[in-house]
């Protein structure tokens, strides 16, 4: 499960799984985790984040919306 990015205590990686889906980002914090798909950003999928919370990561996702494609693409291309 590589890591694209970190953003406080918030983890953004892949499940080296992954690569037959369209590009996504999941992001935990202790026993919580979401799913966001990049184009367009969206949730996909939540266990255990409230909607603040929520809110946050998906600011930080469309912030950090570079720089996770490139790396879901350097990771999934090789």
């Amino acid at each position: 499960m590589p890591t694209a990015y970190r953003s406080g205590p918030y983890r953004f990686f892949f499940y080296a799984g992954d690569g037959d889906e369209p590009p996504h980002v999941h992001v935990e914090r202790n026993a919580s985790e979401a799913k966001f798909w990049l184009t367009p950003v969206r949730l996909a999928r939540n266990h255990g984040f409230s909607e603040k919370e929520l809110n946050r990561i998906h600011v930080i996702v469309q912030e950090q919306l570079d720089r996770l494609l490139e790396r879901w693409n350097e990771f999934f291309e090789e």
